[in-house]
């Protein structure tokens, strides 16, 4: 573990693929005569300065990395690429304060969504696009962790994610390269498919590029203050409840569907659950609405479909204020927040092969109870789980709570009102963006929350977004270790 060399290597690399994607916003800026081009600019050239001399300096013939340096390095670029990407809110127009341009800028790359930002009408160009630029590259790097290195590191019953892309798969990719780069390409196909689709139906180019990106990433940053209130366009609102959805499915089954293995997505165990809880939540939400606000069930399947979608899939754009639900409403956007997408896809929460597996746990208890001396095994896509991935799981999911709480219990000692706390712990540890309340809901933002709450939730996102025992193994004396 001594040896840091491989760790700064690639640190330098990954800053200079972000110093290149810092001259996206650049000249966006100077198209439109904005003075903030200059910012971007020098900002670009000192990220690639010390990524080259990261990159340079601790160059190796043979780039190898051992499972403890795997952990560092995950926590590290999630980290220094945040910093890096902190810099142009603090010297741009937008002129935020270093924390509140890092809340910013985590909340950006952890597809998070959630904004201190009252003015996003006002802002220039380049800010607007590099917000989701940072949440556009930001789903695709958790992508990539989740099906090229949180296996690998077993953390939380990700092992599974193995079980998805071996056997017929690894024959026809046996190279993680060439896996990571074939899920790039159908990422950044589903944006330009997803901008096309925008554009075509009234978005104008700027507000479709915007969108594209945080749609697909699951990330919800909007360049309007009223979300997608703003458009008020039912084409718009399913268009993108078909790529938020598309977003939080397993990108290793889309995989599969272009090599013909077309029954692997009708088939997979969390895909399914996934969208029968998806029609579920909307159907029972829908007739809630229906009595509550008096409404048709036009305007009542309009508004669960499309905002039940983007809670539950993390990425948390908004329609209407759903602070106006009632109880029942409230409860069900609380609890949602909580489930998040697949495994393998750009969403954050729990994940719902977690829930699936915790609950055939139970089922297998039962089981054993009544029937003692047999034998039972539990199975998920016709694959054995075994002992040691329960545990994980189990173990995974009482670390989630445990910290939920602790984050609440953080913000209501800094004077946050309950609600506010519980659902902004909630929304940051999984990643969702909007909380509930009048201060973080809908109409809301986080700039009111006080400093060190801003950097509790920035950290409790970072924790979400890294699968929680990716930051929590750091704290061990083995870890550290020779």
């Amino acid at each position: 573990m001594r040896d840091f060399r491989p760790i700064l290597n690639i640190l330098g690399l990954l800053l200079c693929i972000e110093s290149i994607a810092l001259l996206i916003p650049m000249i966006f800026d100077f198209i439109n005569s904005n003075g903030d081009w200059k910012q971007f600019f020098f900002i670009s050239c000192l990220t690639f300065f010390i990524g080259i001399v990261l990159y340079v300096g601790f160059k190796k013939e043979e780039l190898k990395i051992n499972l403890r340096q795997a952990f560092l390095l995950t926590i590290l670029s999630w980290l220094v690429i945040a910093f890096f990407g902190s810099l142009p809110f603090i010297y741009s127009s937008s002129s935020l304060s270093f924390t509140n341009a890092f809340f910013e800028s985590v909340s950006g790359i952890t597809t998070t969504g959630s904004t201190v930002i009252s003015n996003l009408d006002n802002l220039s160009e380049g800010i607007l696009i590099w917000r989701s630029l940072l949440q556009w590259f930001g789903g695709i790097g958790i992508i990539v962790l989740a099906v090229a290195i949180l296996p690998t590191l077993q953390i939380g019953g990700m092992q599974l994610l193995h079980m998805e892309h071996d056997d017929p798969y690894e024959k026809t990719l046996p190279k993680i390269n060439k896996f990571i780069f074939e899920i790039v390409i159908l990422y950044f196909s589903l944006t330009v498919l997803c901008f096309f689709s925008y554009y075509f139906f009234g978005m104008n180019g700027f507000d479709s590029l915007i969108h594209s990106m945080t749609t697909i990433s699951t990330g919800g940053f909007s360049n309007k203050n009223l979300s997608f209130a703003y458009f008020d366009s039912y084409y718009l609102e399913n268009i993108s409840i078909i790529f938020m959805i598309l977003g939080s499915l397993p990108f290793v089954i889309f995989i599969k569907f272009i090599h013909d293995q077309k029954i692997s997505i009708f088939k997979d165990d969390q895909i399914k659950l996934f969208i029968y809880l998806l029609v579920f939540i909307i159907f029972i939400s829908m007739i809630w609405l229906k009595h509550y606000l008096n409404i048709d069930w036009t305007d009542s399947f309009r508004l669960t479909s499309f905002n039940i979608t983007s809670i539950l899939t993390g990425t948390g754009y908004t329609s209407s204020n759903y602070n106006n639900w009632g109880s029942f409403g409230l409860i069900v956007i609380l609890m949602i927040m909580f489930i998040g997408g697949c495994a393998g896809s750009t969403t954050g929460g729990i994940k719902v092969f977690r829930f699936q597996i915790l609950f055939r746990g139970v089922r297998l208890q039962i089981k054993k109870l009544t029937q003692p001396h047999a034998v039972f095994l539990m199975k998920f896509n016709k694959k054995t789980v075994t002992e040691n991935t329960y545990t994980s799981i189990i173990s995974f999911f009482f670390i989630y709570v445990l910290l939920f709480i602790l984050s609440s219990v953080i913000l209501s000692f800094l004077g946050i009102d309950f609600l506010t706390a519980l659902s902004a712990s909630a929304s940051a540890i999984s990643n969702v963006g909007p909380g509930i309340g009048e201060v973080i809901g809908p109409n809301g933002n986080y700039a009111d929350i006080n400093e060190i709450g801003k950097w509790v939730l920035a950290l409790t996102m970072l924790i979400g977004r890294l699968e929680i025992f990716t930051i929590l193994v750091l704290f061990s004396k083995n870890f550290w270790k020779k």
